[in-house]
């Protein structure tokens, strides 16, 4: 009976972090509506509100969940690993919302499609962690990939690319560190922060001619609610499913931010770029496999 009631936990408990997956990687993939919606805005501008309005809702976010002591116990190298990280992710935002307001949203979806292939040649290199067979093909599709886009369109998609490689360092960084989510995200934001309320107060005082009203300021002011809420459902799915399932959803993200680019913002993809994709799916539908029958036999393993 207790055994019973038992798996009825897990089940629900399983069920409830799929549905959590689902909302934090279907709102990442819709972001790019908000970041068109604010392209009144310089990018630098949408980062700068971005940034300094994430660092209050962390810091509520740190406090429900009561890691302070999580904040206090970081020493002095984890530290200069998170400012390295505060600038990769800051990078990371600028070129994603300077690709979404150039009407590239398409271009920063190859870039999240190529970014998990990116993490394990990244970890081959720097972790010293194995690659397996199908790990191997997977990323030489994707390199084909994108040498294909090169000969097509005659010059590398360096936004996607960019986006792909920032992202990658900044999870090889954050993966030595076994930080909470939350905690080293709230550390990264308030080390740019300064930067952000300076950009905003140079802009306030005369930098420059923009002067935004308030509608506007709230519009800007969103973009803390679409860093932050993504975050709290990510870390409330990872608490409940294996991060190995939690890999497929994903893809979730650039395949909705393609969708959008396509048929909502009527964005051209040049046909060799569809090559690109193909090729680029074709090597991620082998990782996903190779990872599914990793995780399995590992668990019969463990059994």
């Amino acid at each position: 009976m207790n055994e019973s009631i038992a798996q009825d936990h897990e089940h629900r408990r399983r069920q409830a972090g799929y549905g959590f997956a689902l909302a934090a990687y279907g709102f990442w993939g819709l972001a790019p509506i908000y970041f068109v919606w604010v392209s009144f805005a310089h990018p630098l501008e949408v980062l700068a509100h971005r940034v300094v309005w994430s660092v209050p809702l962390l810091a509520i976010l740190i406090t429900l969940a009561r890691q302070w002591p999580a904040v206090r116990a970081l020493r002095w190298r984890q530290l200069r690993v998170l400012m390295v990280c505060s600038l990769l992710l800051s990078c990371n935002w600028l070129i994603f919302i300077f690709a979404i307001q150039q009407g590239r949203i398409a271009e920063t979806s190859l870039g999240y499609f190529i970014n998990p292939l990116v993490s394990i040649v990244l970890g081959w290199l720097f972790l010293k962690e194995q690659m397996r067979p199908l790990q191997w093909a997977a990323s030489g599709l994707a390199a084909v990939g994108v040498a294909s886009e090169v000969v097509a369109q005659g010059e590398l998609p360096w936004l996607g690319l960019s986006l792909a490689f920032t992202f990658g360092l900044y999870g090889l960084m954050r993966k030595q560190l076994a930080v909470p989510s939350s905690v080293g995200l709230g550390v990264e934001t308030l080390f740019v922060a300064p930067l952000g309320v300076a950009y905003l107060l140079w802009m306030g005082f005369g930098g420059t001619s923009v002067d935004r009203d308030v509608a506007q300021i709230w519009m800007l002011g969103l973009g803390g609610f679409v860093t932050v809420l993504p975050l709290i459902w990510f870390a409330s799915a990872a608490v409940r499913i294996p991060l190995t399932m939690l890999g497929f959803f994903q893809y979730l993200a650039p395949s909705l931010s393609l969708l959008i680019a396509v048929f909502v913002f009527n964005e051209q993809v040049p046909a060799g770029r569809w090559l690109s994709f193909a090729l680029i799916w074709l090597g991620l539908l082998m990782l996903s496999i190779e990872a599914l029958h990793h995780y399995r036999r590992q668990q019969q393993l463990g059994s």
